[in-house]
């Protein structure tokens, strides 16, 4: 049986390996989801300079439960309409080691839904 830190840390093995390739640029920024067992977390971060253009999570955006698909919406949603405000069209998708089903997905495809293109 795999215990809870034994699968963050294989999370975090995924994640080192999909950073090796996944690089975001201030013309193409990368988009990072957290996703933890109540929340869900989103930034569109500049690797070149190290900052976080743009971020949005389920505590603002004021859900009663902000850890389903529904909650990984509407983050996708307002992650969006903030980034499309700030002149960032085009973002590379970094899914943090997390397999891209359920609240991940949902984000990513409300995201697109909304104008980022990934």
């Amino acid at each position: 049986m795999i215990t809870r830190l034994d699968r963050n840390a294989l999370r975090k093995k995924r994640h080192a390996r999909v950073r090796k390739k996944v690089h975001g640029t201030a013309e193409q920024p990368r988009l990072a989801v957290y996703r933890s067992l109540k929340q869900i977390y989103a930034q569109i971060i500049d690797d070149t300079t190290g900052r976080t253009l743009v971020s949005a999570s389920s505590l603002e955006a004021k859900l009663e439960h902000g850890g389903n698909i529904e909650g990984a919406k509407a983050v996708g949603q307002l992650l969006a309409k903030r980034a499309l405000e700030k002149g960032v069209k085009s973002v590379v998708f970094d899914r943090g080691g997390y397999i891209y089903h359920g609240r991940v997905a949902a984000l990513a495809e409300a995201a697109r839904e909304a104008g980022l293109e990934f």
